[in-house]
């Protein structure tokens, strides 16, 4: 478990702890058979209603006065029990960050509340990519103020369960891009059924087509990249919270079943090999926690260069949990592959949040452009 250094976040480390082990334990395959199966709609609104949607906005919008550590805590240790409920809160957080990057605060706050029409409060964003390296775009138009969107964007989560949803567009030739606010239940706007991705099962996504949406400009035009930019350090340590606890739960159930499973009259925890995998699965599950720690006050701090260094702690860990997972699985033997124990998940899971904000090359690709232009 990650230490702050501070018993002001106990408090949240404890409310998402007790609500994994409450509301996720125990339920993890079933959750995790979405889309062939139902959606923890009852759960989802409980972690609306414990306030763990709201962690990433500050006391006077509704959220807590411990920002990005409050939300990595609480991501950490959801993710022990089950990513993908962390996911859809990442993508909530990621949400309300830019809005405030574009100085709408409190309109992120207010659809955040769940007085609205969004469903369950949710804001929904497209947490695999970062749209200053996608491919395609939608194209907004514009006519005296008022935006229509069209084009397609992929991978929007949780768009099959959220009203709204923060998406970039382009507004002309350039590179640049604007962020808007789109209706996901409004006039063309076509939504695909649930995507079955490799892992995060239950932190849907959908592909969804504009075809003369209306929508909202949120912040200036042509402003997107430096409120993508502006959240980005903030989001990678929550990336970061993610992987270390779907590495510390990997660590903790090959440990467990090493301790219990016997083979050749005695334990397999004394057979050398695997006490040196659960020896190297301990060490990595230490430096990614210490990494959510370091990430947390480089944030704190903002001494130069902390950018790349906590861009740095998000490739690293994502790479350790994805190596981890391997590992847990061939300590667990034939059973590491079966759905009935949590090892196969974690493989797909790490994988899953090691692309959140975008690919690993084209991520590595733009920290070496930063560093390059310092």
């Amino acid at each position: 478990m990650s230490n702050f250094n501070s018993d002001d976040l106990k408090p949240f480390a404890d409310l998402a702890r007790s609500f994994a082990a409450k509301e996720l334990a125990g339920k993890v395959a079933e959750h995790d058979r979405y889309p062939f199966g139902e959606f923890y709609e009852v759960v989802l609104m409980k972690i609306h209603e414990v306030g763990l949607l709201s962690a990433a906005l500050p006391a006077e919008l509704g959220g807590t006065d411990f920002g990005i550590e409050a939300l990595c805590t609480i991501l950490e240790n959801i993710s022990e029990v089950d990513a993908s409920p962390a996911g859809i809160i990442y993508a909530q957080a990621l949400s309300q960050k830019i809005l405030m990057a574009a100085g709408a605060g409190k309109l992120a706050a207010t659809l955040s509340s769940g007085d609205t029409a969004v469903k369950a409060g949710l804001i929904a964003f497209p947490v695999y990519v970062n749209p200053a390296s996608a491919d395609t775009l939608p194209v907004a138009q514009s006519n005296r103020g008022d935006y229509t969107l069209a084009g397609r964007i992929e991978l929007l989560v949780p768009g099959s369960l959220a009203n709204l949803a923060v998406v970039g567009a382009r507004t002309g030739q350039g590179p640049d891009y604007s962020f808007f606010l789109v209706d996901l239940d409004g006039q063309g706007v076509e939504k695909s059924e649930p995507v079955f991705t490799l892992g995060l099962h239950a932190c849907p996504a959908v592909d969804v087509t504009f075809q003369g949406a209306k929508v909202q400009l949120v912040g200036e035009e042509n402003a997107g990249p430096f409120y993508f930019e502006r959240v980005l350090p903030e989001m990678n340590a929550a990336a970061v919270a993610i992987s270390s606890g779907i590495l510390r739960r990997t660590y903790s159930e090959a440990l467990a079943y090493a301790q219990r499973r016997e083979q050749g009259g005695r334990p397999i925890v004394k057979w050398s090999e695997v006490t040196m995998m659960l020896a190297n699965l301990s060490i990595k599950a230490d430096v990614a926690a210490l990494c959510v720690c370091q990430s947390c006050r480089e944030l704190k701090q903002k001494q130069s260069g902390y950018e790349s260094r906590i861009s740095a702690a998000a490739l690293h860990v994502s790479a350790l949990a994805c190596e981890a997972t391997v590992d847990g699985i061939q300590i667990l033997g034939g059973y590491g592959y079966m759905k009935d124990y949590g090892q196969e998940k974690r493989y797909r899971d790490a994988r899953m949040a090691q692309a959140l904000l975008g690919p690993v090359p084209m991520k590595k690709l733009a920290m070496i452009r930063r560093i390059s232009e310092d």
